[in-house]
């Protein structure tokens, strides 16, 4: 006989999926819906303009990437993550990535009103990173105005917490809604992708969403009290640097590849397509600065030949952004793997010979390091 608490556990998780499989089926259709009337409209006239192909690029790339968060809630959901625990500062953390993405929250004209106490926990750090990127991908879908976000220590348990309110619709709007009704956004697939890794971390997770605002707090079980050392966390044995290259520890983490030369591009996707990255690829370094004006990504890697005073000051202006932003350097020929802290210019460096081998080794600690 099934237990109530069973039940009720075994009903929660099929709604929880059923509201999933219509938020794919739902983020899938509008984008290729509008990209295949504007695809229909080209077959018929034999023209696009600029900005209908900006629209249609815009249209795939919204599909592609709900394609790819539905990947990762499925391999969270599997249970076959493995995860390395680790002292992490989460205030650090946190900060590190609010100014990564500053420029983008700035775009959307949202502001992140900070309230934090230094907080360490025992945490996956790639998989926090994950997280942390996750929840700025929800504010920039669904947050209006100011964010307010807090971190402490509860009174007891002694658990670290982040807490945080936004605006997910002027409050000035919110008059003559349904009951309950909020803007699609909100329920997303970037709610859904925070929510698994989240549970899948073992943090506990409320959310409370009214006509107008939404507050949400992340509990971490696992909190370092500074007063006593920290509790054993239990973990299944790690298998050394492999395990977790294969664990896809970077998952969800954005790169720019900048290489003029096909058979380097091709040779760089295929070194770093088992970890599942998001990848773009740009083959001038024009573009590149054109790319970066938009969005940081969160590391680029590029072709040595492309090395020169323009690259150099797209460099420098990264790094008065973001001071220890990922590069790697692809050299011509051999086989070298240099990591950033031995390299008088902060930047990584792999030999053409070895990319399928280092590449993924290289960006996996680079990442790791500044997480």
């Amino acid at each position: 006989m099934v237990d109530v608490a069973t039940w009720q556990r075994t009903q929660a998780d099929l709604m929880r999926f059923q509201e999933l499989v219509a938020q794919v089926g739902r983020e899938l259709a509008e984008p290729l819906t509008a990209a295949l009337e504007r695809v229909n409209a080209l077959m018929s006239t034999g023209r696009i303009d600029r900005a209908g192909l900006k629209s249609l690029l815009s249209e795939m790339d919204r599909a592609r990437q709900a394609g790819i968060w539905c990947q990762q809630i499925s391999r969270l959901s599997s249970g076959r993550a493995r995860q390395s625990h680790e002292r992490v500062h989460l205030t650090n953390t946190i900060q590190s990535v609010l100014a990564h993405r500053a420029r983008e929250l700035q775009a959307r004209g949202v502001q992140v009103v900070q309230a934090m106490a230094p907080v360490e926990v025992q945490v996956d750090a790639p998989m926090l990173f994950s997280l942390l990127n996750g929840l700025v991908d929800w504010w920039l879908a669904c947050a209006h105005g100011t964010i307010d976000l807090r971190v402490d220590i509860k009174p007891w348990p002694a658990h670290g917490q982040l807490v945080l309110r936004l605006q997910h619709r002027p409050a000035d709007l919110s008059d003559g809604l349904k009951n309950g009704e909020v803007p699609g956004a909100v329920n997303g697939l970037t709610w859904h992708l925070i929510d698994q890794i989240a549970q899948t971390m073992g943090l506990k997770v409320e959310r409370q969403v009214d006509a107008s605002t939404l507050n949400l707090v992340l509990e971490f079980p696992h909190t370092i009290n500074p007063l006593l050392a920290p509790d054993p966390v239990d973990e299944p044995e790690q298998e050394g640097f492999a395990t977790s290259l294969n664990s896809k520890p970077l998952a969800g983490s954005h790169i720019l590849v900048v290489a003029a030369r096909r058979d380097l591009r091709l040779l760089i996707r295929e070194s770093v397509k088992s970890m599942g990255l998001i990848v773009d690829f740009v083959s001038s370094v024009g573009e590149a600065t054109q790319f970066c004006r938009e969005a940081l990504p969160h590391a680029i890697i590029f072709e040595s030949s492309l090395r020169g005073q323009r690259f150099d000051q797209l460099i420098a202006s990264i790094r008065q952004e973001v001071p220890d932003f990922v590069m790697v350097e692809v050299l011509e020929e051999g086989s070298a793997f240099d990591i950033s802290s031995i390299s008088p210019n902060g930047v990584a460096r792999v030999g053409r010979e070895s990319v399928l081998t280092s590449l993924p080794s290289a960006l996996v600690y680079e990442l790791a390091r500044v997480m």
